[in-house]
């Protein structure tokens, strides 16, 4: 524009210079044309403009009624995590007006928090596109002013990007699914659990059960089916009116489920009580255990002690309800049996329960109901022990590399009257599964620490250190600690001469209280060991954490030295880890002069095994005290 206006002041400049009159107005004709018709461009353009602002105007009067319209809530939040805008919806929920939001963190407006949320390990929809620049679901929960759970579904879109292509405003759109949550529980529930109980199904059993097999095959332990059946339970029902009769069904079922939750053995938090109807439950323990002994053993006691416990009366409208259930167990593992058999022999068993007079447990193997029935008159015998001295502990030797002795481990032995020597292999599972390890345990340590005392009085004996096995039930009691410290106090032993040993599954189950425990009971002068070292699974950052002073090589690993190069170098490494960790190694269940070469040669540093003794009585092992050295045998 400015370049024609020029031009035609310069036609008009040298239109005056030539001098004609018509020139010039025709000049002036042709600039006023030019000026007009630029005027009415600039007027259209005007008006496009007006009319683009109207429809922009138009356009965000139409998307705010149509958010504020809409049931989700939603804003839009900048790369602080500011909300921009916000709609009516979203206002609503989180109870303040629109102005009130603008300019605030979303995490204080959405979650009344005064951090972002992914500080605390939460999923964050938003951060996940400002990150990615893609869109993101993420759900949260909290409790209402009723402490009802409620569910919020947050879809995070980008919205504006930089010309480098990074989100840096983002649209979140936020849904209450609450209702959807519980409708899809409500759903889970009538699919998957009993109406009347609240346990799980027979479809969910079908599902755990498959979990059971697939475990099984994996880590080669026992799981077992336990059904029960009321004893005349129809004729009371019959009797006593179907209110009655459904009452007593949902007491059964806390009451089971009780005894798995809560009782005198481990918390069995994983098995499954399950009602399949009428009044059968079927009962599924897991992780058992690989011995088939073992596995039976903790099978029956559960058993036992829940047909046990129907002995109390169900209380029903303030009446007492006396009634017996008959169990039928069947053991597997893995895939070695399939579902349908598992049922039938169950249900077989179950039969033969009911047939031997009711309120009574059967194992459909009739081998099985045996070495049960052996269990149950070991138990029986194994708490009368202590009360009638047929408990002895024998001492095995621990020496240096020139047979002297520097130690020696207590070991629990069972002479019964009628049966024998009992293993400890036989009576320590069973002890540990009906609670009476805990017994037998501080008998143990009382024996043990009395007896150091008096070998303190022998010359030869002056630097001997007993170790003493804790059971993982034992240590874990809240007054183990005190426990240990009054036993010595007790019996006037050194502390400083008793070690205890604990193995790696007891120590890692709970590290803190493990560190706390040993700390403890160090800053008397006890000593640990971790025994059977190498068998579980510590790793280098935990073992550092503990204060230790003696690692002990598992024997499995000595009893293969020389076999294959794998044993060999495992042994080498615990060693040569020990020893740069500053622990103490001593290798258990040296038997032959190459095992104790090859420990010697690598710089073990105490040997227990038979190649030195036998486990001895406590008259024996004062005589080989008296020896000094023992002779390799």
């Amino acid at each position: 524009m400015k370049r024609q206006i020029k031009s035609l002041s310069e036609k008009i400049s040298a239109s005056e210079g030539q001098g004609t009159e018509s020139d010039i107005l025709h000049a002036l004709k042709v600039c006023q044309r030019e000026l007009e018709r630029q005027n009415e461009v600039l007027r259209k353009a005007r008006l496009d403009l007006e009319k683009s602002r109207d429809r922009k105007r138009e356009s965000e009067c139409l998307s705010k009624k149509i958010l504020n319209n809409i049931e989700e809530g939603c804003i839009t939040i900048d790369r602080d995590y500011r909300i921009l805008t916000a709609n009516r919806a979203y206002a609503e929920r989180v109870g303040a007006s629109v102005d009130e939001i603008i300019g605030r963190y979303c995490f204080e407006v959405s979650h009344h928090l005064k951090r972002p949320c992914f500080e605390n390990g939460e999923d964050c929809a938003v951060r996940n596109v400002f990150a990615t620049g893609t869109s993101h679901i993420a759900v949260h929960n909290h409790y209402d002013a009723a402490s009802a759970p409620v569910y919020m579904e947050c879809k995070a879109y980008a919205l504006v990007t930089d010309d480098k292509g990074e989100v840096q405003t983002a649209l979140e759109v936020v849904t209450d699914i609450s209702e959807k949550r519980t409708r899809e529980a409500e759903i889970h529930r009538l699919a998957f659990y009993d109406p009347l109980t609240c346990l799980p199904n027979r479809r969910l059993l079908l599902d755990r059960l498959e979990q059971s097999f697939i475990a099984g095959a994996r880590n080669g332990q026992y799981s077992a089916m336990l059904f029960l059946d009321l004893d005349h339970f129809k004729a009371l029902n019959d009797s006593m009116g179907h209110d009655v009769g459904d009452l007593l069904l949902i007491k059964v079922a806390d009451r089971l489920r009780t005894i798995l939750r809560k009782g005198d053995t481990v918390s069995r938090q994983e098995d499954t009580v399950s009602r399949q109807g009428g009044d059968e439950f079927v009962l599924l323990l897991k992780d058992l255990g690989p011995d088939m002994r073992v596995a039976i053993t903790r099978t029956g006691y559960v058993a036992e002690k829940i047909r046990a416990s129907f002995d109390q009366p169900f209380i029903i409208e303030n009446n007492e309800q006396h009634i017996t259930a008959s169990i039928g167990i069947c053991l597997f593992s893995g895939y070695d049996i399939t579902v349908h058999e598992l049922f039938k022999y169950v249900d077989t068993a179950i039969y033969q329960a009911k047939a031997a007079g009711r309120n009574n447990v059967r194992f459909f193997d009739p081998a099985m109901q045996a070495t049960l029935e052996e269990s149950s008159a070991l138990e029986k015998a194994l708490r009368q022990t202590i009360s009638l001295r047929q408990f002895q502990l024998h001492y095995q030797p621990q020496t240096d590399s020139y047979g002297r002795i520097i130690g020696a481990e207590a070991l629990l032995r069972w002479n019964h009257p009628s049966r024998g020597s009992i293993s400890p292999s036989a009576f320590i599972p069973l002890a540990e599964e009906t609670g009476f390890i805990l017994p037998i345990g501080r008998w143990v340590l009382e024996e043990a620490c009395a007896k150091l005392k008096t070998w303190s009085e022998i010359p030869a004996a002056s630097g001997l250190r007993i170790a003493v096995n804790v059971s993982a039930r034992q240590f874990r009691q809240p007054d183990f600690v005190a426990a240990v410290q009054q036993i010595i106090e007790a019996t006037g032993a050194n502390p400083a001469r008793l070690k205890l040993e604990l193995t790696e599954s007891l120590v890692l189950t709970d590290i803190a209280d493990t560190i706390a425990k040993m700390r403890a009971l160090g800053d008397i002068g006890i000593g640990f060991s971790m025994d059977d070292f190498g068998t579980g699974y510590s790793s280098l950052s935990q073992l550092k954490r503990l204060p230790l002073e003696q690692l002990k090589i598992d024997q499995s690993f000595i009893r293969d030295l020389g076999v294959g190069p794998n044993d060999d170098a495992i042994v080498e490494t615990i060693i040569a880890m020990g020893r740069t960790m500053g622990f103490n190694v001593i290798a258990e269940g040296v038997e032959t002069e190459d095992q104790l070469s090859f420990l010697i040669r690598y710089g073990c540093d105490a040997y227990q095994g038979f190649l030195f003794s036998r486990p001895v009585s406590a008259a024996a092992f004062e005589h080989l005290l008296t020896l000094g050295c023992l002779d390799r045998k």
